[in-house]
């Protein structure tokens, strides 16, 4: 960045703060270092420059964590628990292994999304609970569908199936209180949710797959 871009950026930031206009929510900055000197340094400096423009980082949503490939062999050395895990973009991110043994980096649906997701659904059944079943399936096939398109990368499998089944659950509980004599049993409720809601299944492929850009046959870059 060369010095008038930088300093266009600092007299935007001071008229903003000068100006008393509300900043808009950062997004969530996730940075690694191989050394720990050097996360801490840096956390330190960027503390600093942000208080030159009257901003400061979050004290509770802000954190130095020991993470990757040789982060759990670290603390059990030092007789500490299993590495910490952190959030972003809606996944868990989670220090773990193959079967193999090898470092394995897995990523779940927080919690949080799942509930929320799922209140949601469940909301939307009861405006449209006397709708045809049709209706309700399709329209819950694509929820689910949609759901899948953006959670289902690999290692996240297990949390795909529960939210999957606990959507099931919330059809069935929905389509029991239309009538008191409902006799909807769950082999009926197996047939409707096989007809409507896609199944669990990894959609994804791996990082280092889908990021493999190779040049194909004798084509170059020029």
């Amino acid at each position: 960045m060369d010095d008038k871009s930088r300093m266009s950026r600092e007299i935007h930031v001071r008229f903003r703060e000068g100006g008393r206009v509300r900043l808009p929510r950062a997004t969530r900055l996730i940075i690694g270092f191989q050394h720990r000197q050097e996360a801490e340094r840096f956390l330190e400096a960027l503390g600093e420059r942000m208080q030159k423009f009257g901003l400061e980082l979050h004290p509770e949503k802000t954190r130095l964590i020991e993470f990757g490939q040789y982060a759990a062999e670290h603390r059990r050395r030092r007789h500490e628990g299993k590495p910490e895990t952190f959030s972003f973009l809606g996944f868990t991110h989670i220090c773990a292994k193959t079967g193999a043994g090898r470092f394995l980096l897995k990523r779940q649906t927080t919690a949080k999304r799942t509930r929320a997701t799922l209140a949601a659904i469940k909301t939307e059944l009861r405006r449209r609970r006397h709708l045809p079943v049709p209706e309700q399936g399709r329209w819950l096939g694509s929820v689910v569908r949609g759901y899948f398109q953006y959670h289902a990368i690999p290692t996240n499998i297990d949390a795909l199936g529960a939210f999957r089944k606990q959507v099931v659950r919330a059809w069935h509980a929905s389509l029991k209180r239309r009538s008191q004599r409902s006799r909807l049993t769950w082999e009926r409720m197996g047939r409707l949710s096989s007809a409507w809601i896609p199944p669990a299944k990894i959609l994804h492929p791996w990082p280092e797959v889908r990021f493999d850009a190779r040049t194909q046959g004798k084509s170059r870059m020029r």
